[in-house]
């Protein structure tokens, strides 16, 4: 059926497409439909060029006047590297304007409504709202907090483990979950491990993404053992830095820094705090964060409330053993009725594998 969902929908897929790219923007798509005619089309690109409504109202010309225009967030009213859009839909004569959420910002948060509907534009706000705020779930957060959107991600088996008790893990997961791991990674702005993963395995932490995004590597390393040699020091691919505790290894620290890598001194004595490390990073412009272990790192992060979101990839095997790590290592929840539940949880096949997504509802 062709409606304003219908019109919504495309939207919302055109805005999709840019995921990772408009950092620290918003996704944004919008169509301008004349006498049930598409006659615009536009997708906000990245930060400080036009947004969607502006490349859609190009694209319609003289098109635009009478036209009803679809927009997945709310116009914005400021004047920053772009004018104010919605002084732009009431210039090109639009009758009227259907929009999915309003703008979170607290600079916008109304005002581009107001600028429509004191302009004499119809206004309907509500239009495929849910699949707006998922969509934007990195900038809602980030705008309104000033912190990073915090995904955990784990390969795992069956029963749960990251690794065989010799600590064997090449490969748990299929070839198409690692190449959606890799995408992944393109679309969050950092990526953090614990020193144990960082030298077990000595990860590059890349996209691996033709023209995709090396995201920021992170490192939470708090006597600096991070050997010179390894793939996050010497690669360059994208920038490293280390989280370290007030007993840093000094020698360590200059040659570390004398290599290109940034080592940030926290100001815990022995060890580095999860919520330091996001208050700095959201400090940083960092909007997006992805942990990738090992299981230390992720209890970490849920005992103290920072996950806003679970993706984990489940092969269709089993491990077993006392001794072989799982994604969720330390002493653990002692009550049943004090677990994480997850909510707005969804399970798809990827090859042979399973990805869950959820998102933790702390008590």
């Amino acid at each position: 059926m062709i409606n304003d969902e219908f019109y919504m929908d495309l939207a919302l897929n055109n805005a999709k497409a840019m995921k990772g790219q408009t950092d620290p923007n918003p996704l944004v798509g919008s169509v301008i439909v004349n006498d049930n005619r598409i006659v615009g089309v536009g997708t906000h690109l990245k930060a400080g060029e036009p947004h969607a409504e502006i490349h859609a109202l190009r694209m319609a010309g003289e098109k635009a006047k009478g036209a009803t225009i679809y927009v997945t967030l709310e116009p914005c009213s400021h004047h920053g590297r772009t004018g104010p859009c919605a002084e732009a839909i009431v210039k090109a004569g639009i009758k009227k304007a259907v929009i999915a959420t309003l703008d979170p910002n607290p600079i916008v948060a109304g005002n581009g409504v107001k600028i429509l509907k004191d302009a004499g534009i119809e206004v309907k706000v509500g239009v495929r709202a849910k699949e707006s705020n998922k969509m934007n779930e990195v900038f809602n957060k980030y705008i309104t907090e000033q912190k990073p959107f915090i995904t955990l991600k784990a390969g795992i088996t069956l029963d749960g483990k990251v690794a065989t008790h010799t600590f064997s893990s090449k490969w748990i997961t299929s070839k198409e979950s690692r190449e959606d791991v890799h995408q992944l990674r393109s679309e969050n702005m950092a990526i953090l491990v614990g020193i144990h993963t960082a030298l077990k395995d000595d990860p590059a932490l890349t996209s691996r993404i033709p023209n995709g995004r090396n995201p920021l590597r992170i490192v939470m390393d708090s006597r600096l053992r991070l050997p010179l040699n390894y793939q996050l020091v010497t690669d360059k691919q994208a920038p490293t830095w280390i989280f370290t505790s007030k007993n840093y290894d000094k020698e360590k620290k200059k040659q570390l820094e004398e290599l290109g890598v940034r080592v940030i001194v926290t100001k815990s004595e022995n060890s580095v705090d999860p919520i330091e490390v996001v208050n700095t990073l959201g400090k940083k412009g960092i909007s997006s964060l992805i942990i990738e272990g090992g299981g230390n790192i992720h209890a970490s992060f849920l005992k103290k409330k920072l996950v806003d979101k679970v993706i984990l990839y489940i092969a269709p095997k089993l491990v077993g053993g006392k001794d072989a790590p799982t994604f969720l290592e330390g002493k653990g929840i002692e009550l049943m009725k004090d677990a994480i539940e997850l909510t707005d949880t969804g399970i798809t096949t990827i090859g042979n594998d399973f990805k869950f997504i959820g998102y933790p509802s702390f008590k």
